[in-house]
């Protein structure tokens, strides 16, 4: 480990957050209880993080350091489970329920759906010859 990895991964971090506030302010106007800014963050970071990961495994074409750039720089930045865990309490906190379950349901199968696809684009993309 030396310095330059902690600048590659504060730089992509940095990037990364502040997407993901730009995300937030771009959507606080939707009318839904739902928290649409974070749950766009991780579904955009799954599906980037599931093309890079399905990219590197098929053409094994990514340096380490643009790697850890992307995955834990700038996706690990996007995306955020603490204030998606501090957004489900706060609405069951509210009595929201359901929108607090919906929540959770949205946020863990969108995401987990959206590294499988961009694993899958990046296999159909650079399927090995």
């Amino acid at each position: 480990m030396n310095i330059m990895e902690f600048i590659v991964v504060g730089i992509g971090g940095f990037i990364g957050s502040c997407l993901r506030f730009l995300l937030t302010k771009m959507t606080s106007h939707f009318a839904v209880q739902i928290p649409c800014g974070t749950l766009l963050s991780n579904v955009i970071a799954g599906l980037f993080i599931g093309f890079i990961i399905g990219m590197e495994q098929q053409t094994g074409n990514l340096s380490p350091k643009t790697k850890l750039f992307l995955t834990t720089g700038l996706l690990g930045g996007l995306s955020t489970f603490c204030t998606f865990s501090l957004e489900t309490v706060n609405l069951f906190q509210e009595g929201k329920l359901l929108w607090a379950s919906a929540n959770i349901a949205l946020n863990l199968c969108l995401s987990l759906f959206s590294v499988v696809l961009g694993m899958f684009c990046a296999k159909v993309i650079f399927k090995k010859a």
